[in-house]
């Protein structure tokens, strides 16, 4: 009897598993967005910083800071949308939560903050 109800237990579980079904996330903000920045202070030579945000279709992503092209900062972050508007809410304290939106029409696409200045651009 233990073993038939042992059976049957494996085929129940078996059959709810292959039932469920992750919904498909296409939203258009997934993917790679950048923002780079140079600076060349007098006498010393230039340098750059380059953050970037990785957003994946779970409602999570990793936001990156790179000086002259090395890694110096990472952090994981989870997003959301809601009329449009996607709040970003980071995993660590040094970087601070914010709220953007998505601009299509323009070509690249562009992240603007709420009062208009580019956050990030599509990769």
């Amino acid at each position: 009897m233990k073993k038939l109800f042992s059976l049957l237990s494996i085929i129940g579980i078996i059959a709810i598993s292959n039932c469920t079904r992750v919904p498909e996330n296409n939203d258009p903000i997934l993917g790679i967005w950048a923002k780079t920045e140079f600076s060349s202070p007098e006498g010393k030579t230039a340098s750059s910083t380059r953050e970037e945000w990785i957003f994946n279709d779970v409602y999570l992503g990793r936001y990156q800071r790179y000086s002259n092209s090395k890694l110096i900062f990472y952090t994981d972050f989870k997003w959301s949308q809601k009329n449009g508007n996607y709040s970003i809410t980071y995993g660590d304290p040094q970087v601070t939560d914010i709220t953007v939106s998505l601009e299509k029409a323009e070509e690249p696409e562009v992240l603007t903050l709420e009062n208009g200045s580019v956050f990030a651009t599509r990769e």
